[in-house]
């Protein structure tokens, strides 16, 4: 069965000292989560403009850089899914991403979207392919498997038909790089997610899952605004998705979600979803 995580992004806020940290880590583990995803600008120090831009994206990362990792991951017993690195970082000093992987127990790093890119242009994507390929190459000579993580940029298309993310599919080669697919920002982003996942198959190694829909946050009656959800609360076919990401073969089912939480607790939401967590994954 897949390992059930959670994304340190929605933990940040309450994970701001060891004790809180440590209360967190014992809410998750009583609601059925085994492991957690960590990110590499969340667990050292890192040049203040990172913070800044995640809080603008609408992630705070709260003070976690703190926080002695290797020590509360031991003691808590917590299984780390993978790390997010930085591609520029693992082109430029591989030797130290795959020491930090192996230090974690995990074999899988993962590079989200890039930032300021522009996934319309068919030559830049292309270019990302190649530094992908490079890139998960020289992490499997140490042990280490390169995976790419979507948002909905992915989804912008470079000419009729085809998206960034098709061209990523078809020019990064299995042997060095596979995918953590993030199931909410396709479904945002009006694709077939369902299709989409059948078409990764194996290669679909690590799932993000959340949920799409609306909370009454104003006058009945009035038209909805559509945000993330605790899982099972909106509107996107997690049942069938999780059964294909399953038969995929996935590693684990990883909870992400950033905003927009039940009375505006992390906590609370994380503990509603592990109702649908436990039940399908």
């Amino acid at each position: 069965m897949p390992v059930k995580a959670i994304q340190l992004i929605q933990l940040g806020t309450v994970m701001s000292s060891e004790k809180k940290a440590r209360e967190t880590i014992r809410l998750m583990k009583e609601s059925g989560y085994e492991g957690i995803e960590l990110n590499g600008f969340m667990i050292k120090k890192m040049p203040p403009i990172v913070k800044v831009l995640t809080s603008l994206a609408g992630m705070p990362i709260g003070k976690t850089a703190k926080l002695d990792w290797h020590r509360l991951i031991q003691e808590t017993g917590l299984k780390v899914v993978s790390v997010h690195e930085d591609l520029g970082s693992v082109l430029r000093v591989p030797d130290e991403i795959i020491a930090e992987a192996e230090s974690f127990g995990t074999r899988y790093v993962v590079i989200t979207g890039m930032h300021r890119f522009d996934y319309s242009d068919r030559a830049a994507v292309l270019d990302l392919a190649e530094r992908l390929n490079r890139g998960g190459k020289r992490l499997k000579e140490g042990g280490i498997s390169l995976l790419y993580h979507n948002h909905n940029c992915e989804f912008c298309k470079v000419e009729t038909g085809v998206t960034a993310y098709d061209i990523l599919m078809e020019q990064t080669d299995a042997e060095y790089v596979n995918f953590e697919f993030d199931s909410y920002w396709p479904t945002e982003a009006g694709v077939d997610t369902i299709a989409l996942m059948k078409r990764l198959g194996a290669r679909m190694k690590l799932y993000h899952i959340n949920d799409r829909g609306t909370r009454v946050s104003g006058p009945a009656g009035q038209i909805l605004k559509s945000d993330s959800m605790e899982l099972g609360y909106g509107n996107m076919n997690l049942v069938e998705m999780v059964k294909i990401a399953k038969d995929n073969g996935v590693e684990a089912v990883i909870l992400e979600s950033h905003k927009n939480w039940a009375d505006k607790s992390p906590v609370k939401s994380f503990q509603m979803s592990a109702e649908f967590m436990n039940q399908y994954v």
